[in-house]
């Protein structure tokens, strides 16, 4: 008998996370709270750099569009897993799960190329910080940005495409609490060396291309502090640097705990997704606002404002009506 292809597919079975039916609430409250949190933590910190002039400057330009990949990120995948635990419904339709694979890649390949010019910009500040106006001006942000998205959107869709070919055996259960790449190639009855070897040298690319940036801007920023070795560099480096650094190595290390030390798709790796998908997100404008003075002055000042504001419509000024008096 023939195992039923693409063509007779319709929807996907995702079984979500391994979790018990009594610890569903529990669960879903848990998560939904970190999704709240990822939300309105990324969009304060994007109203910020809109609002504050001061937070006009390329680091806080390129720290906005990771922001919004964030916010995009996440909700790629969390409402539909939280859709599902509430309703106890586990079918995605065929459309909905290779567009939720595209908008993952998509955005996930951002986080990778943002971190990278983010890792640039810095390099640039602590080794080059004379020169930092004329080399990361205003053009070369957007361009940087722009080429960013571009690339970005082209890896997902070349993803995408190479999938939709594919045919689907009867089997369309996804161990996975959302459609993810590796588990959906594993359901295909088709030939899939085509997509293994397009991940293993277009995608091995895009993603040690960025990271080579990084190590590389943070290897040079590591020499040039060493070689003249003070407590001041060493503290401006880590108060320019610490922030971004950190959120590097939890993108980076979660990645590879995923798709590198993983021989299977057990619990362990589904929570390292989890990780990767929903508590970074939600972690990033922490670990930027923290520990960044002018994201803490920005937040106090809009605070102040907020504050007056109200005040002012409680207690609204009394007109003072001058009279004049008429001499007869």
């Amino acid at each position: 008998m023939r195992p039923e292809n693409q063509s007779s597919v319709s929807e996907f079975l995702l079984l979500g996370l391994p979790i018990q039916p009594g610890q569903q609430g529990v669960f879903y409250s848990l998560f939904l709270g970190m999704y709240l949190t990822t939300v309105l933590g990324n969009l304060v910190i994007i109203l910020l750099i809109r609002l504050d002039s001061r937070l006009h400057t390329p680091m806080y330009f390129f720290l906005s569009h990771l922001a919004f990949s964030d916010i995009s990120l996440s909700s790629v995948t969390v409402p539909k897993m939280l859709m599902n635990m509430q309703t106890w419904r586990q079918s995605i339709s065929y459309i909905g799960c290779i567009s939720q694979l595209y908008f993952f890649i998509f955005f996930a390949g951002l986080d990778n190329f943002l971190l990278a010019v983010m890792a640039y910009d810095r390099y640039v500040a602590i080794c080059h910080p004379l020169h930092y106006t004329t080399i990361i001006w205003e053009g070369l942000c957007i361009l940087l940005v722009a080429v960013s998205w571009i690339l970005s959107s082209a890896h997902a869709l070349l993803y995408t495409l190479l999938l939709v070919r594919l045919s689907f055996c009867a089997d369309i259960t996804i161990t996975h609490f959302f459609c993810d790449l590796t588990v959906l190639l594993k359901l295909s009855c088709s030939d899939i060396s085509l997509n293994k070897l397009v991940m293993f040298t277009e995608g091995e690319m895009l993603f040690f291309l960025p990271l080579g940036i990084v190590l590389g801007s943070y290897i040079r920023i590591g020499t040039v502090i060493l070689r003249v070795p003070s407590t001041k560099r060493l503290f401006k480096a880590f108060s320019t640097c610490g922030s971004h650094l950190f959120v590097v190595s939890l993108y980076y290390g979660t990645i590879a705990a995923v798709y590198f030390f993983s021989s299977s798709w057990d619990s362990k790796d589904i929570i390292a997704s989890v990780m990767y998908t929903v508590v970074t997100p939600m972690l990033n404008p922490f670990i930027y606002s923290l520990r960044n003075r002018d994201i803490k002055q920005a937040l106090e000042m809009c605070v102040s404002r907020v504050n007056f504001f109200r005040q002012q419509t409680q207690n609204p000024p009394v007109a003072v009506r001058s009279t004049v008096r008429s001499v007869s």
